[in-house]
């Protein structure tokens, strides 16, 4: 029996009515309330003349009409195209456009964006605001007021072909990549996350959603998780290092989703005053866990930590570590675990053959879970999607026990005079450095060896440190040609909106300077 992402929600709704789904500041919304709500959402697109395959993009921070919108525009079978808040408007335009969106739906806050570039938008019949309206757009609440909270007229939807979402890339080069993502796709992606954990009775569950509605990582492991199960989301405005354990403390969350910048800045804030024993176990994603970091955080708040690895083409998640029982933990520190049920994985080199166990190649997943592909982009269909499996583009190995493990990106791999160093290696040892509370190291050109690491380093308050001492640290971890050429000290590093370190404008800076570069050791 197919079920579609609007009759998941209809059947959740019939199963826990009167129980919380979302905590939202002083606001809580029932299953059946969020049934109705997102009937209401439904219906009032329809009159709006959205159809089954439209799209309606949702530029909005995080808020109840989200979450209201990411499940109340698959009911119609139309696709729902969160856009990237933190976007300027060339980026803004290039998405809605590309997409083919003929509704948006937006805030006050981002209106001088959106008529920056709504003459660049032809095929953009509708912008509907939620809050105070402008000349030219429509009213959140009055259309809210004039739709029916019953089911929307009923459409067709296969829930293995028709897409449920459209979600662009950050796009490591050029303007990003539309990824389509079925119903299918994303119902199964929150149930392998719920049947890998084994906390698929757990009702008593509440999520704390911190990172951006826009990301796939909110998107399923904090709502579509928890709408599964049966369990609850407490909705924030994002996260707030001052606020978030106060928050923990009084909604009595069990568990959120984050990422390594997220649980370095937390083992900073005050806490010793508040009851935080509700927190049982943690998710960490999007870039790799420094060890030394994760060891920390554990014993500091005494829950667990479960990496895992995912992307946008494969909905969120494909691999995950065991969450440790009260007799065992079969957790590898470091790795991102195993692949979730269902879901295969296997290592190959460039000739796509499969290696052996603990060499590395590029990581290539395939499942249920996997996205229909790339909108209007047939090449890069082509390039990422063979024979089922999605070339991730990530490098790393596994190991006898088929635990992976990440080394880095293929552009994070540098080639000095025909070594090969990864990133994540070099990183590893600088985080077990004392006071180092952030590190990135990229490849910058050389004369010489062709190309030479080097690292960015962001001490944490109160400590210091000298290039010689980096150095002399790296060389009594690493091999010699491991060892950074350069080490600059900087006061943060860049960061995309979910807190992940983003080395491409790092590169862009050294590639701008490489002619006056000094080196720190020959």
């Amino acid at each position: 029996m197919m079920v579609t992402l609007g009759k998941l929600v209809e059947k959740q709704a019939q199963k826990y009515p009167e129980k919380i789904f979302l905590y939202w500041q002083e606001e809580t919304v029932t299953y059946s309330q969020f049934d109705e709500l997102t009937n209401q959402i439904a219906n009032m697109l329809y009159d709006l003349g959205v159809r089954k395959g439209n799209v309606v993009s949702v530029l909005l921070p995080n808020m109840l009409e989200y979450v209201y919108f990411y499940l109340g525009i698959p009911k119609l079978g139309a696709i729902v195209g969160p856009v990237n808040a933190s976007f300027k408007a060339r980026e803004v335009q290039f998405v809605v456009s590309h997409s083919e969106a003929m509704v948006l739906i937006t805030t006050p806050q981002f209106m001088e964006l959106v008529d920056a570039i709504r003459e660049d938008l032809p095929q953009l019949k509708h912008v509907v605001v939620i809050g105070e309206p402008t000349p030219g757009t429509l009213n959140y609440q009055d259309l809210m007021m004039k739709a029916a909270v019953t089911p929307p007229p009923r459409v067709p939807i296969d829930e293995r072909e028709d897409p449920a979402a459209i979600l662009y890339t950050s796009g490591t080069t050029g303007f990003p990549k539309g990824v389509l993502q079925t119903h299918f796709n994303i119902k199964r992606n929150a149930e392998m996350i719920i049947n890998h954990l084994d906390v698929k009775t757990e009702e008593t569950h509440r999520f704390m959603l911190i990172l951006p509605l826009f990301h796939v990582n909110a998107q399923i492991v904090t709502i579509m998780t928890p709408l599964s199960m049966g369990a609850s989301t407490i909705l924030t405005p994002g996260f707030s290092a001052k606020k978030h354990w106060e928050t923990v403390a009084k909604y009595r969350a069990t568990t959120f989703s984050a990422v390594p910048t997220i649980l370095s800045i937390l083992l900073r804030m005050p806490h010793k005053d508040l009851d935080l024993s509700s927190i049982k176990w943690i998710i960490c994603g999007a870039a790799p866990l420094p060890v030394e970091v994760m060891k920390t955080f554990e014993s500091t708040f005494n829950c667990s930590i479960v990496e895992g690895y995912g992307l946008t083409e494969g909905t969120c998640a494909s691999s995950c570590n065991p969450l440790p029982s009260e007799t065992e933990d079969k957790r590898k520190v470091g790795s991102i675990g195993v692949p979730l049920p269902t879901t295969k994985m296997k290592i190959v080199n460039d000739q796509s053959k499969e290696v052996s166990i603990n060499v590395t190649g590029e990581i290539l997943c395939k499942g249920d879970h996997i996205m229909k592909g790339y909108f209007k982009n047939p090449e890069a269909n082509a390039e990422t999607l063979k024979e089922g499996w999605l070339y991730t583009g990530d490098l790393g190995y596994v190991d006898e026990d088929g635990f992976y493990y990440i080394v880095g990106r293929k552009k994070d791999l540098i080639i000095r005079g025909g070594e090969n160093i990864y990133s994540r290696e070099v990183e590893e040892v600088l985080y077990t450095y004392p006071g180092v509370l952030e590190a990135a190291v990229i490849g910058v050109e050389d004369e010489i060896y062709g190309e030479v690491p080097k690292a960015f380093i962001v001490m944490k308050d109160g400590h210091t440190a000298t290039i010689d001492q980096i150095i002399t640290h790296c060389k009594e971890n690493v091999a010699d040609f491991k060892v950074p050429q350069y080490v600059e000290f900087r006061n943060e590093l860049p960061k995309n909106p979910t807190g992940k370190i983003m080395k491409r404008p790092l590169r862009e800076e050294e590639e701008a300077k490489q002619t006056n570069l000094q080196p720190t050791r020959r």
